[in-house]
Order: structure tokens, then sequence, then C-alpha cells
């Protein structure tokens, strides 16, 4: 090698070496924190006296013997949780109640004092042994609340609480989150005071020495709250975080169960002080607390994605919660839908089409190799594209080499360096056109965009607003498959029937005679009336990969648009929620019970049943029990009942009621609510229909 050579190679070298880092800006996530963004997904499992009690809230004077699961099985958990896709579970070691799910010291109500395995059982000991079986790590909530402790709201109660967490903190190896909830005071048992006990909750628990227990036992830990210190809450518990998400909060304005504005915890504040990023907690049913009733409210495949796509997607972590049922174990229509959930999101990632792609940027740091373009696209963590100083607008483009198709885009910041983009757009290159498909704020850890699906040779982000120069380390492009569940089918009172699938760019097809819908049935472009009794079956087909969902099944009877509510309510204004076609209105009549639901159905008809849907909220409220049905020409003289008994089981299972009887020719239909299954006065209705001859 000549002189020179070798010359000009030292001077490359020296001057790659010479090019200074980006300045961090300011605030950064703690190495601890760093770790916990890298988990991404985890569970809460909600599993205590509530479960029992088939409460959401205890009040704290439980029976202990009420505890006892007949299957408990921790591995369970575990493995429905690998299997997922999930990286740990925290548990709830104690709740509001009080009860406690290890055989602590500090009171009797718990574990040791029940039935369950003669008082010698430990629940977060099983979790910890079955965690390290499969991999998982291990969190612990523990509610600073407590209804049962007769000390609750006095100084002796805070050395209870930490010496609580001091159990949890050294007995059960290394704790990944502690869970401090907000809700803190109120009334409660109390050791048998029965009273309303408030505290101040900026100083009662005196946090900063409280906070110190977990960082000397469990230094690598993160602390969940309102107010951190560590990890936020998202200011919902439905799910989703803002599209514009910052990392960063002013920490010392915040403190647990004191918010002035939940906007601040679903955005973040761009100019917060401390990093305290946002974790995502939303249960897998309505309720936190295991209940018989939800069963059929699992959520469904679709909800599961859009949750994943506002909260990851959105630069949050995820934890989603299953409320462990009476045996012990994840119900098993729990484990179905998160179980699919992990396989769509396999599906969803599993090619990333912009790996290895040459790439370009209009600015280099220094034209550095170290802060190169190709940074992007060559999957190393520690690797990334950064701009000089003072260039915050700047474009980055990959070329697929080919025309490819695509439909999620996903790019991350080194967020070492802190959160710096504030706002983007990306671009497609198709028949020589530059076509923009997306503009938004924040990246943060992650963004991930849903897109239609896209044909393109090349892709370019560009960067158009940030605090300080760019620091990208990853972007990745993929083809996620269509979502293919039974489409939803619905008809108004009016007749108009709607056919949705979960998902853009898939086909639906149906029946209205009862058979089994085939690519030659009636293909659905738009709602259409339905007059008449009418069996509709529907399918969604993915025609490109030749995939289609299980069937979808409607039975309309005859249309309402003449229905009328005849009777005198004090909630006249919603009464037509009563029969609308839409079974998330309710209509709610406050008053006594027996209370008379009179229809003009407009027309004589055969009557031969009823079918009568509860409250589908989560607050279920009315569901009626015990009923007599009637049919009357008049509406004046209604004889005597064609049908009458109780909705059994419908406290735990609260669909769709349906009672049939001997034909019965009428105008007019009463349903007489005798009692409710809470045996409350409150009359709730969804929906409400009839079945004719």
């Amino acid at each position: 090698m000549k002189k020179s050579q070798l010359l000009l190679i030292l001077v490359v070298l020296f001057s790659c070496t010479q090019v200074t880092p980006p300045e961090p800006v300011l605030p950064l996530p703690s190495e601890r924190q760093l770790k916990w963004h890298e988990l991404e997904y985890y569970a809460f499992v909600h599993f205590n006296m509530n479960t029992f009690s088939d409460m959401e809230w205890g009040m704290g004077d439980e029976d202990p013997n009420l505890f006892n699961p007949t299957k408990l099985d921790c591995g369970q958990w575990a493995r429905v949780c690998k299997e997922a896709g999930m990286k740990g579970i925290i548990l709830t070691a104690k709740h509001h109640d009080g009860f406690c799910l290890w055989p602590t010291e500090t009171t009797n109500h718990s574990v040791k004092s029940s039935s369950w395995k003669d008082g010698k059982g430990d629940v977060v000991r099983e979790l910890a042994d079955a965690c390290k079986e499969y991999g998982l790590e291990l969190g612990i909530y523990l509610s600073p609340w407590d209804r049962n402790n007769p000390e609750y709201g006095t100084d002796k109660y805070i050395e209870i609480f930490r010496a609580q967490l001091h159990e949890l903190l050294t007995n059960y190896g290394e704790v990944f989150e502690v869970w401090f909830d907000g809700a803190n005071g109120g009334t409660g048992y109390y050791g048998g005071a029965n009273e309303n006990r408030k505290i101040d909750n900026k100083t009662y628990y005196d946090w900063g020495n409280t906070r110190k227990i977990v960082r000397e036992l469990q230094p690598n830990a993160c602390m969940f709250s309102d107010a951190g210190p560590d990890i936020r809450w998202c200011g919902n518990e439905e799910g989703w975080v803002r599209e514009t998400n910052w990392s960063s909060i002013n920490r010392d304005d915040f403190a647990p169960g004191v918010v002035d504005d939940l906007e601040d915890l679903r955005s973040g504040q761009e100019d917060g002080t401390h990093w305290v990023p946002a974790e995502v907690d939303v249960s897998i049913r309505p309720g936190w607390y295991y209940h018989k009733y939800e069963d059929h409210k699992v959520k469904t495949l679709p909800q599961l994605l859009d949750i994943y796509y506002n909260s990851i997607g959105r630069n949050a972590s995820l934890l989603i919660n299953f409320p462990v049922d009476q045996r012990g174990l994840i119900h098993e229509r729990d484990e179905e839908q998160v179980l699919k959930f992990g396989e769509a999101i396999k599906a969803d990632f599993e090619k990333n089409l912009a790996a290895g792609k040459k790439s370009e940027a209009t600015n280099v740091r220094g034209n550095s190799k170290k802060y190169q373009a190709a940074n992007v696209t060559d999957g190393q963590a520690e690797t990334s594209w950064a701009t000089d100083d003072g260039v915050i607008q700047a474009s980055l483009t990959i070329d697929l080499g080919e025309e490819t198709e695509f439909n999620r885009f996903l790019v991350q910041e080194d967020i070492q360096l802190g959160q710096r983009v504030k706002k983007f757009t990306v671009e497609t290159f198709t028949d020589n056109n530059w076509k923009e498909v997306a503009s938004q704020t924040t990246i943060g850890r992650k963004r991930i965009l849903r897109l239609p699906n896209t044909v393109a040779s090349m892709v370019r982000l560009t960067i158009v607003d940030s605090k300080a120069c760019p620091v990208i380390s990853n972007i990745e492009l993929y083809k996620a498959p269509k979502v293919l569940v039974e489409p939803k089918i619905s008809r108004t009172k009016n007749g108009l029937v709607s056919i949705e699938g979960a998902d853009n760019g898939v086909d639906i097809y149906y029946t209205l005679d009862g058979t089994l819908p085939t690519l030659q049935s009636d293909k659905y472009e738009n709602p259409f009336m339905l007059p008449n009794k009418a069996v509709v079956k529907a399918i969604v087909v993915d025609s490109e990969e030749q995939k289609e969902s299980p069937v979808a099944l409607g039975e309309f009877d005859v249309v309402k648009s003449k229905w009328q509510v005849a009777g005198e309510y004090k909630n006249t204004e919603n009464a037509e929620f009563i029969f609308d076609g839409n079974p998330n209105t309710t209509w709610i009549e406050a008053g006594t019970t027996p209370l008379d639901v009179i229809i003009d159905l407009g027309e004589t008809l055969n009557v031969a049943g009823f079918k009568y849907l509860p409250d589908q909220r989560r607050a279920n409220q009315g569901i009626i029990f015990n009923y007599e049905f009637y049919v009357s020409q008049n509406g004046k003289s209604w004889g005597n009942p064609v049908c009458k008994g109780e909705f059994s089981n419908i406290k735990n299972s609260p669909v769709w009621q349906k009672k049939e009887f001997e034909a019965t020719a009428g105008r007019y239909i009463k349903l007489r609510a005798l009692s409710t299954v809470d045996e409350k006065n409150n009359i709730g209705i969804a929906e409400f229909d009839i079945i004719t001859k």
C-alpha cells in the first residue's frame, strides 16, 4: 500500500472519530426506565378477595374464608402470558379491601386466615415461581388504601404499609415494577368502625421516604402512579394515549390520586421536567375482577389490535389485565382472545420489508458513517441516523429496490438522548411522484402508523420540527394481513341493514334466506332496506389471500317503524332506545317495581314470543329477573299473562333472553318487570323484540 493511501485512510478514520455525538435533550430516561421500555407488553392479574365477593372494590369486612380458589394454577397464568408474547405479570398482592395474598406478619386479613390450603398458601410465592419457570418478570401491586385495617388514617398504618412493602420486596426475588394505585381514603370497614376516613393524598404516605424503600430493596424496579416517579398512568382505562405523547411531565406538579388535568397524562408535557413515560392499563373485560356476567364481553380481536396500536404504537407500554376467575385460572374465553391477539401481532410484524435496504439523507452528522442514513435499516439498536447541530428539518429516503406493498410504518428515536421529534411526515414514491400518506407529531421509543395498503418503490421520512437535531435509530415497514373476524350485522327500527367488517380492503358477502354465503352470494356494498322477516348471514373475505371469516348471523322479525312506547314514564326522552336496533343504547326507568313497559306495535300481529336484552354497559342497571308478558288488542283489556317466569342466570349471563309461547293476536304488548337481580327499583332495557308467526 502506498504511503499516500495509508495517510488518506488514517485521515478518514481520524475524522470519523472526531465527530461529536448529539447533545442530550433533557429529561433523559434512567437505566431502569430503559430496561422497562424494552419490556413493552406485559400482564396485570386482578385476583383477590373481590374475585369471590363479586365486587370491584371490597369494603374490607369480608371473611378470609371466602377466599378459596379450587384450581389455582399460576403456571397457567404464566403459560398464557408467555404464549401471548407478554414479558411479565403484575399481581394485585393487596387491593383496597386489605386482603393480602401472602402470609404477611402485619395483619390477619390474609391467606393465612383462609381455608385455602389450610392457611398455608402463598399466591405471591406461587406466581414468583411460575414467572421464573417461564422466563417472565414479576411485578407487585400494593394498594396504599386499606379498607380493612383499623389503623388506616393514622401514622401507625404507614408503618404497617411499609412493612408490607418490605415483605414483598425481600421474599420473592427481583421485581420489575411496583404499582401504587391513586384511590386513597373513603368509606370502609376499618376494623369495625365502618366510617369515612379522609387523608391528604399528597402528604399522608410520606411518599419520599416510602419510595426510598423500593429504591433500596429493588433498585431496578420502576414505580408506577399518577405521579410516577418512573411510570405514569395514561389518564384512562380504555387502552389508549393521544397521538401526541411525550414521555416527559412536570413530575412535581402531580401526586398519586391528585391530577388536575387528565390530558397531561394522556399526552405528556413537551417541556416536562422529568422522564415519566405512559403505561396503558386496560382490562380484557369491562371489569378488573372476574364476574361471570361478563363472560360474553371479552374484548374482540379488532378491539385488542386497536389498543395495541393506540398504546405501543404511540410511545407507551401496554398492560393488559386478566380477571382470574374463582377457580384461580385465566378464563378460557380470555385465553382464547389474548392468544388470537398474540398471533395477530406476530403476523402484522412477520417480515420487515425495509431491512437492509439502501438509504440516504439530506443531512448526515459530520458526513460520518457513524450517523449515516443506512443505520436506520441495519437492525442494530445502538446505531442511528443523526443530523448536524441546528439542522432540525431533514429527510431520509429508503430505496426498496422495487415496487413493494406495505401498510405499517414503524419508526424509533434513540431515547437515550431524549425525545426530540415534534412533527414528521411519511411519503411514498409511486408513478414518479411523491405522495404524503401520513403527518404526525411525536415519535419517542416507538411509533407505528397503520396505513392503507400502499405500493411504492421508495419511502421518505421527513422531520418537520424537532427540539434539536433528530436522532432516528430504526425504521421498519410491514404488510399486515387483513383482520378476518365475523362481521357485525345490525338493523335500525326502520329496517335499514348494515354489515360491518373489522378491516378496510375486505369484501363482504351475504344471504337473506338462511343459506350459507359464498363468493357467489350478493356482495355487500351499502346499507339496504329489509322491511320483512329474514335471516341474514354474512362472511368477510380477503380475496387476495383467499381467506374468509366465520359466518355471522342476524335474525330479524317485523320492522319496528310503527312501534311506539304507549305507557307513561319518567324517562320519556330515551324510551325508544328500547327498540332502536342499537344494543349500546339503554333506556333506564327509575321507579318502583312492578313496572309495565307497554308498546303499541302499530298493527295487529300474531305474537308468539319476545326477546329482551338487558343493559350492556359496565353498570348493568336494572336487569329484569321475574316477569310477566301480556298481549292485547286495545291496550286496555289485558287478561291473563301469555307468558311468565324468570330470566334464569341473567345476572351471570346478561345476553339476549328469548321466550316463546302459543301465538296470540294483538296490537299491544306489555312486559311487566316484577323484580330485578339487584332488587333495586331501576329497570333497564337495551333492546326488545318480538317473535311473530
